[in-house]
């Protein structure tokens, strides 16, 4: 197969951003908030993203692989689970008495449909075609340099553009 997610891998992810979580913000919940972003990622991955082998490799791989055979339909599920995730965390403020305004949960949710139409642009075409890069090994699967650099504007994002709030 040509991917090269471990299953191994993910695990060390789990426990790297727990710790982070941890002890960079001396907080457990963060923490556990963290991992279960990572673990989330990684069931989303079985259903849309690619197949990752379960102990190296050249061992067995789990997931659908969606993302080589139907991009679409992957961006699809992504997006169902991005509104089913958005339903879920307002509903949850709404119960704990959080009111945010039109304004910041547009600026919220405007930050998820960027990731969506950020896939679409990417669904069939990579960067490297886009701007005729060469192609080289960066010692990781290409994938991770382009969701830390989407991951860095999400974050830009959210500390410039949405706007604060208070709780009574």
């Amino acid at each position: 197969m040509l991917y090269s997610h471990d299953l191994l891998p993910q695990i060390g992810w789990v426990v790297l951003i727990f710790l982070i979580g941890k002890f960079a913000f001396k907080d457990t919940k963060i923490g556990l908030a963290g991992a279960a972003l990572v673990i989330g990622h990684f069931v989303l991955d079985l259903f849309s993203g690619h197949p990752h082998h379960i102990f190296g490799a050249d061992t067995q791989t789990i997931g659908l692989g969606n993302y080589a055979t139907a991009a679409f339909l992957a961006i699809g599920i992504e997006a169902i689970f991005t509104v089913g995730v958005l339903w879920y965390f307002f509903r949850q403020e709404a119960k704990k008495g959080i009111q945010r305004t039109a304004q910041n949960k547009t600026a919220i949710i405007g930050l998820f449909v960027f990731g969506i139409v950020f896939m679409l642009t990417i669904a069939e075409t990579s960067f490297r075609e886009w701007l005729n890069l060469p192609a080289f090994n960066l010692g990781v699967n290409t994938n991770v340099p382009t969701l830390i650099l989407t991951y860095l504007g999400m974050i830009f994002y959210l500390n410039h553009f949405v706007p604060k709030f208070k709780v009574d």
